[in-house]
């Protein structure tokens, strides 16, 4: 179910907190969160972030096309890893000498 849109997008406050300060002092340095259900705003164009995935931290920059998602939704949590079953049943190649 979707948020009310008179309540506005979700951001917590500690984020907006860094953000702001991060922008007063043109710090390069990327902002380090575990907010995951935060909503990107358009004051966080240009910023870079490090998101949290549960064992890692994913680096992003943030661009106009990801306003309105879920910093979330950049910072996969699984790894498929594969197909691999499915090829390691196929017989290898054997080259044919002439």
């Amino acid at each position: 179910m979707a948020r009310s849109i008179w309540k506005g997008p979700f951001v917590h406050p500690s984020l907006i907190k860094k953000v702001e300060k991060q922008k007063q002092t043109d710090s390069k340095r990327p902002i380090k969160t575990w907010s995951r259900n935060s909503t990107i705003i358009p004051e966080f164009i240009g910023q870079k972030f490090e998101i949290h995935n549960g064992k890692k931290f994913i680096p992003i920059t943030i661009s106009e096309e990801m306003i309105g998602h879920k910093l979330g939704e950049f910072s996969p949590t699984r790894q498929f890893p594969g197909h691999t079953a499915s090829t390691s049943k196929a017989a290898p190649a054997k080259a044919v000498k002439k």
